[in-house]
Order: structure tokens, then C-alpha cells, then sequence
């Protein structure tokens, strides 16, 4: 199994953080490889939700379908694979602290679903990830370049 954490405090409000991290249609903008997401379900973001993400990981073009596992606003939103490459889960935690957001990401990997994709490789490129992602998340939210500040997009429905 791949345990992969990573941190990051955000100067912004802990409920503009929660919704725009928990907008599926918001990833492609902070999330490396991703191409296109969204919410395949009908209704409101709750536990069951699906959505579906297009985009590559180590270099492959994939697809995968995931359902809200955790939901409570502004405090964690989580999700686990049901296709796809990973079968895996991620958690997003969320704290206020002084006055700014502390954002916590856990992603475990259980198992990979493609031979191609070696577990030492994939745990480094997660890693990186994880950091790379929080990184220009953090740029988007504090500069206020978000989702606000850009045309609407289409889902990967």
C-alpha cells in the first residue's frame, strides 16, 4: 500500500478553500495531469456523488470514476476510486489557523490496475505531486486567479 500526506497553509478563508478544492470542475485548474473533471451524479455534492476525471498519470493518458466518501463542509471532502488505473482513496482535511487554512491531503493507493505502473515510481510521482498541486493551489487562491477569474469549461462527463 502507498501512503502519501502533504500540507499546506492557504491565506484564505477556510469556506472559499472547501468549495473550490470541492468543485470537481475546479481541478483541471490546480492539478497537474488533470485535463477535465466533473460531477456525473444529479443533485447536490454529498456522499454517493460520482465524478469523473480525465488526464495523465506517469505519462498515460487515463480516466476514472470516483464517489464522495466524505462530506462535511469545510472540515474534509473525501473520495475513493470505483475505476480506473488506482484503486485509492484521498482525503482532504481542512483548519482554520490564524486566519488562514491549513489544507492536508492523505492519498492511499491499495492497489494499481495497470502493469505498466511500477509502486516505487508511482509513490514518488504522487509525492511530487501532492506538493506541486498545493503549491499553484495556493498561488490560484491567495492571487485570486481561481475559478472566478476564469471562462467556464466544459466536464468530463
Amino acid at each position: 500500500m502507498i501512503n502519501v500526506l502533504s500540507s499546506k497553509v492557504i491565506h484564505r478563508p477556510v469556506r472559499e478553500v472547501f468549495d473550490f478544492m470541492s468543485a470537481a470542475e475546479n481541478d483541471f485548474q490546480w492539478q497537474y495531469g488533470t485535463l477535465a473533471s466533473g460531477q456525473v451524479s444529479k443533485g447536490a455534492m454529498t456522499v454517493g456523488t460520482a465524478f469523473r476525471s480525465i488526464g495523465h498519470l506517469l505519462g498515460r493518458r487515463s480516466q476514472s470514476t470516483f464517489e464522495i466518501t466524505d462530506y462535511a463542509a469545510n472540515e474534509k471532502y473525501g473520495f475513493k476510486s470505483v475505476s480506473g488505473p488506482l484503486d485509492s482513496s484521498t482525503l482532504y482535511t481542512f483548519e482554520v489557523e490564524r486566519g488562514a487554512t491549513a489544507v492536508h491531503i492523505t492519498v492511499q493507493v491499495r492497489g494499481i490496475h495497470s502493469p505498466e505502473i511500477q509502486a516505487g515510481s508511482l509513490e514518488r510521482h504522487l509525492k511530487r505531486q501532492l506538493r506541486e498541486n498545493l503549491a499553484m493551489l495556493k498561488k490560484l487562491l491567495e492571487t485570486g486567479q481561481g475559478h472566478r477569474d476564469r471562462p467556464e469549461t466544459g466536464t468530463a462527463g
